[in-house]
């Protein structure tokens, strides 16, 4: 076979990535895209106003690493959610654009509310009993993704040499706190919502199981900051739901980071914040929305003076995948469920719920896996888990490697809705009711599949 002095230029271009990463030398590229929904789309799975205005723009951040084996790359949306089959297009297109498979690829979302979320099997569903468009807006879901692939796809072009990792982290002062007030029956007698601070019983209760810690961890090229992401495990809502688009304090506090160090990239992922919320802090008020961000991004602002920096090396990059299937909240049966999405007197938001529902259930009963995953780079470890995860898992996991940086992403694949540990079915409340998808037994299953990833190293 022959080829032009273009098409060889082509392919030695495709081809960078690979052949510098076979020096043992850890590579970077970081992207960010666009994801901002055009007036009149649904937010926050259609439970919300649509799209009336812009406050502020939502994004696609990531980054893609070289090391040794296939690329890998972990990308933030300022979105809702992304589940199921929506969850799985997203990752292969990235992962088709960067030269990798969609296991190498941890998308997750941090789960603001004046955003959009997306499920194509769900929205076909709904389509198909004259509900489309009321969920979702999949033509805009479709150019999102591919948006992020092309961005990634050109940053992979020219990536950065890696020579160092830096790792962190600080308090963050009166922003999370436990959703769930137990009573003296061990039942939830208090559900603290994000704006709980209205109610002054819930602002006046302990801010309960938190991880009150934000971490961080950057990459370095010599003394060049090449990016900085860090974690912090809370719902990110001050006020929503008048569909006026913005990304929220965490949003905020990220962007006030970032023109601190205008030059360095600033990813933000969202924790195990299933049962977290600013509700003990939090009146709902539009002045409270920068005070809580300020005291995140000082949080942020400590951990970048506090890091420590040590040495890196493609050698020292490894991504390791552990598929589970979970199971499946008993309350939910499928004909139950097909019936309740075909019933036109019942509430818009109950069939929409319903067809969620329908979309984990049949995915679940057909035995598909949901891929969770765990970047080791150094001294950190890095976990990428599926839905609204209890903070517990995010401390278990801590605990399991205490003399390591353990850190965690949840809001990956959005399909299961909350999850809760087992404990907490019993001690009732709004996340282990209606809004999981999962039975008690997922904290076994996650739990052994959390302590693979972290061992098996």
């Amino acid at each position: 076979m022959h080829f032009s002095t273009l098409q060889f230029l082509l392919l030695l271009i495709l081809s960078v990535p690979s052949i510098l990463a076979s020096d043992n030398q850890l590579r970077i590229a970081t992207f960010k895209a666009d994801a901002t929904p055009p007036l009149g789309s649904p937010l926050c799975n259609g439970n919300v106003k649509p799209v009336m205005e812009i406050v502020t723009p939502l994004t696609a951040r990531g980054i893609v690493l070289f090391g040794d084996e296939q690329p890998v790359a972990m990308v933030a949306m300022d979105w809702v959610g992304i589940g199921n089959e929506s969850f799985d297009q997203f990752r292969r297109t990235i992962a088709d654009a960067i030269g990798t498979t969609a296991e190498r690829v941890a998308l997750h979302t941090l789960h603001q509310h004046d955003a959009p979320g997306s499920d194509f099997a769900t929205e076909r569903l709904l389509a198909q009993h004259g509900l489309g468009g009321l969920y979702s807006n999949p033509e805009f879901d479709t150019q999102t993704m591919e948006a992020i692939a092309a961005a990634a796809k050109a940053a992979v072009i020219t990536p950065t040499l890696v020579t160092h990792v830096g790792v962190a982290a600080a308090k963050v002062d009166r922003v999370a706190s436990n959703r769930r007030i137990l009573g003296p029956n061990g039942k939830v007698s208090l559900q603290r919502q994000s704006s709980g601070g209205r109610n002054p019983a819930a602002a006046a209760a302990p801010e309960g199981v938190i991880d009150p810690l934000v971490r961080m961890m950057t990459l370095w090229s010599d003394e060049t900051p090449l990016v900085a992401i860090t974690w912090y495990a809370t719902h990110p809502q001050s006020y929503y739901g008048q569909g006026s688009v913005n990304w929220d304090f965490v949003g905020m506090a990220r962007e006030l980071r970032q023109q601190a160090l205008p030059d360095v990239p600033h990813i933000h992922f969202n924790g195990a914040g299933g049962n977290i919320a600013a509700g003990k802090y939090n009146d709902g008020s539009k002045e409270n929305r920068p005070i809580l961000a300020s005291r995140l991004a000082e949080g942020m602002k400590q951990a970048w003076q506090s890091q420590v920096k040590s040495p890196i090396s493609a050698s020292d990059l490894a991504w390791r995948i552990v598929p589970v299937s979970l199971p499946v909240s008993s309350r939910l049966q499928q004909a139950e469920l097909q019936a309740k999405i075909a019933n036109g007197t019942l509430p818009q938001k109950e069939r929409l719920r319903a067809a969620r529902d329908l979309t984990f259930v049949t995915r679940m009963n057909s035995g598909h896996q949901i891929p969770l995953t765990c970047l080791s780079l150094g001294p950190a470890d890095i976990l990428h888990l599926p839905g609204e995860l209890f903070v517990e898992y995010q401390l278990a996991a801590q605990q399991m490697q205490p003399d390591r940086f353990v850190t965690m992403a949840a809001y990956g694949d959005y399909g299961p809705g909350y999850i809760g540990t087992q404990i907490a079915y019993a001690q009732g409340g709004y996340e282990t009711g209606i809004v999981s998808r999962v039975s008690p037994d997922v904290e076994a299953t996650l739990l052994q599949a959390v302590k693979r990833l972290l061992q098996d190293r």
